[in-house]
């Protein structure tokens, strides 16, 4: 028997799709910068609350909205180039450290006024932290 022209033509077109899916470096990639991307806006959200307008609730979604994010970009690490996975590696550690000394320094807080005052100074240095980290890692091409 031989085969019919639309038995070939599915065999070709299920062999294009088992070699037409993202590589593992992709996938890490698009996963570190839609991370990337969802820290991003969390920090932005985080900085346009004010003391007035800023409520436990709002800070605490952003804030486990970032930790989750930073849990992707670790586990798509080890599928990335070296030279891209240093960098990634580098900006997570630094950005990690800096959530962890703003949740320290917030609980900290003496008074209402000193965490008003710890507030706006952790959400600025959040989003300084954000400009030395991830934001210089390139995701144009993804």
């Amino acid at each position: 028997m031989r085969p019919t022209r639309a038995t070939a033509a599915l065999a070709l077109v299920v062999a294009l799709a088992a070699c037409g899916g993202q590589s593992k470096q992709e996938k890490a990639t698009s996963q570190v910068c839609n991370a990337r991307a969802d820290i991003s806006t969390q920090v932005d959200t985080l900085r346009n609350l004010t003391v007035s307008t800023a409520t436990t609730s709002q800070i605490k979604t952003s804030l486990n909205a970032i930790k989750d994010n930073l849990g992707k970009i670790k586990d798509a690490q080890g599928d990335l180039n070296e030279q891209r996975k240093t960098q990634v590696q580098q900006a997570n550690d630094a950005f990690e450290a800096q959530i962890k000394s703003i949740g320290s320094e917030l609980v900290s807080s003496l008074s209402l006024g000193q965490a008003k005052e710890q507030l706006t100074a952790s959400l600025q240095q959040l989003t300084g932290t954000y400009k030395q980290t991830f934001a210089k890692i390139d995701c144009s091409g993804t």
